[in-house]
């Protein structure tokens, strides 16, 4: 069975002030594109097709012009909710949409319920599991911990029941939308961090020929049955390096992956991140290939210049992100502050201040939890505000 694995639309998106909802246009109409020339049996979108939970009426009209098209092709899809996604709103007329082919699964009961399809060797049972907030879902799915490892693993020994009940030789794909051990964060994901912790390891999927990823925005293989596609357009600056692929997989008889093939997705625009004095940045002839990119400066003068953008935009007309780093010395207290912060998260740095007013006396197990409490309360307020919205 021919497999093409997509997710990460994040249909709505803009790139700092650019709309791309062309882009993501030009994107559906590639994957549309690529179903019919080679031949594709089955679409996976593991979840955030939407960039938030109430979307703009342009994104919402893709999305249903995506779902004609695609429909269309007579070629099935299954899609799940991310943690992007209001997944009542994504999920209204699932039942119906399912007899056009097109599966939505955004309801965490029905995790150990597959869309089963068959091709010549076999039945393949697609399990589609939504993201799981674990404060939200624990009861739901008799998990002991409201931790992401902890509901993955309830939702993956549900998948594993039903499979064990099913003839024997069905192959499995699960399409899962988390934070897997050995993955590749970039600066456009939102946090999922539930008790200081936010990714599971790959082991949870253990027992299906596949695993299907979404959620992080870069396209990489955490090991050979458990994959991200990555998003097909980049969406912030630190995915400058990303290529912007979906899989294209053939899953064989007894499971066995025959095929991985990387597609590249269309790229509306290059992305470029420089660095430097502004002077130097407007003389230095290595950047005139970045002069029709979007770029991000980050300028390294010791004061402010004056006019920067402007001035930028002078010569890279399509500059869209300004980043002041002056240079300082060793000694420079700022310059030693913004070393200390920089990739700690924000557990470790509740916990650092709470050392410094106290002249060094680190937090104790007992704070440590109520710091992690209080930074798990407010994210569960946002997913519960926005669940609220659904």
């Amino acid at each position: 069975m021919r497999i093409l694995h997509t997710s990460d639309w994040h249909l709505g998106r803009s790139f700092h002030r650019v709309n791309l909802l062309d882009a993501q246009r030009a994107f559906i109409g590639h994957l549309v594109r690529t179903v019919r020339e080679r031949q594709v049996d089955v679409v996976l979108v593991a979840g955030d097709v939407h960039d938030r939970a109430v979307p703009p009426l342009g994104a919402v009209a893709l999305f249903d012009e995506a779902l004609h098209r695609l429909a269309d092709l007579g070629v099935p899809t299954v899609m799940i909710s991310g943690n992007h996604d209001s997944a009542r709103r994504l999920g209204v007329g699932a039942g119906l949409i399912d007899r056009a082919g097109i599966h939505l699964r955004t309801d965490p009961a029905g995790v150990g319920t597959p869309v089963v399809l068959a091709d010549a060797h076999g039945d393949v049972a697609f399990y589609g599991l939504p993201y799981l907030e674990p404060a939200l879902v624990r009861e739901e799915l008799g998990a002991a911990r409201a931790g992401h490892t902890d509901v993955l693993a309830a939702a993956m020994d549900r998948v594993r029941a039903d499979l064990a009940a099913r003839p024997a030789g069905t192959r499995s794909v699960v399409l899962a939308h988390a934070f897997v051990t050995g993955g590749t964060a970039s600066d456009s994901e939102r946090d999922i961090t539930v008790g200081g912790v936010a990714q599971v390891p790959a082991a949870v999927f253990d027992g299906v020929d596949y695993a299907a990823l979404g959620h992080l925005h870069g396209c990489q293989t955490i090991t050979e049955r458990v994959r991200y596609s990555g998003s097909p357009l980049a969406y912030s600056f630190s995915e400058a390096d990303h290529r912007k692929t979906m899989w294209l997989l053939d899953l064989g008889a007894g499971g066995t992956l025959t095929a991985a093939e990387r597609i590249d997705c269309p790229v509306p625009r290059p992305l470029a991140r420089i660095r430097g004095r502004l002077d130097d940045l407007l003389r230095d002839p290595a950047l005139a290939r970045h002069e029709d990119a979007w770029v991000e400066a980050t300028l390294t003068d010791p004061h402010r210049p004056d006019e920067p953008m402007a001035r930028l935009a002078e010569r890279f007309p399509h500059v869209l992100s300004l980043v002041l780093d002056p240079e300082r010395s060793p000694q420079d207290p700022l310059a030693s502050y913004a070393t200390r912060l920089r990739d700690r998260s924000d557990q470790e740095i509740a916990e650092d201040f709470v050392a410094h007013v106290r002249g060094g006396l680190a937090a104790d197990d007992r704070e440590r939890g109520i710091l992690t409490a209080a930074l798990d309360h407010v994210r569960l307020t946002e997913s519960s505000e926005e669940a609220g919205a659904r």
